[in-house]
């Protein structure tokens, strides 16, 4: 398993992890409304910027990619693991990889979290410091919160 910057090749790539995940694993948490709003948020054209930013990565696992993060400074975004993937160390190894790089140039990190992935963000040690809400083009809210992590200092001894 490794991790690599993602290239204009890539696009479709990264466009289909974040999609499947979407359309598979967004029903059991969001209305259909919800829905369009992330597939639209995540459209080819904020993928196609944040790759030219290199700001995109991928993992690749057997020579097959099964999930991507987009870091932007101290804020890690569209984070996801293919669903048939998920449960097999992907997303930790992803946020592992997300967090050591915002660690080297910040002290703390902030994402949006999603219902989906509260969970794992809380047992990682983030803690929520906004809640939000967004009313979506088919009348549906979209509720979240932003959460945060600070990088704990280093002790002497």
């Amino acid at each position: 398993m490794n991790i690599l910057n993602a290239r204009k090749a890539h696009i479709n790539i990264v466009k289909n992890i974040t999609y499947q995940t979407i359309k598979i694993i967004y029903p059991q948490y969001y209305t259909s409304g919800v829905i369009h709003f992330f597939i639209n948020y995540h459209k080819e054209e904020n993928i196609i910027t944040d790759i030219k930013l290199r700001r995109v990565f991928l993992i690749i696992n057997d020579n097959f990619p099964v999930g991507t993060v987009t870091i932007k400074e101290n804020e890690i975004c569209r984070l996801f693991v293919l669903p048939e993937f998920q449960g097999e160390g992907f997303g930790k190894y992803l946020m592992d990889f997300a967090e050591n790089k915002i660690w080297e140039k910040y002290n703390s990190i902030q994402l949006d979290s999603s219902l989906a992935a509260q969970n794992m963000y809380l047992k990682r040690g983030y803690n929520k410091i906004e809640s939000c809400k967004i009313k979506t083009e088919q009348g549906d809210f979209l509720y979240y919160d932003v959460m945060q992590k600070n990088k704990m200092p280093h002790c002497s001894a």
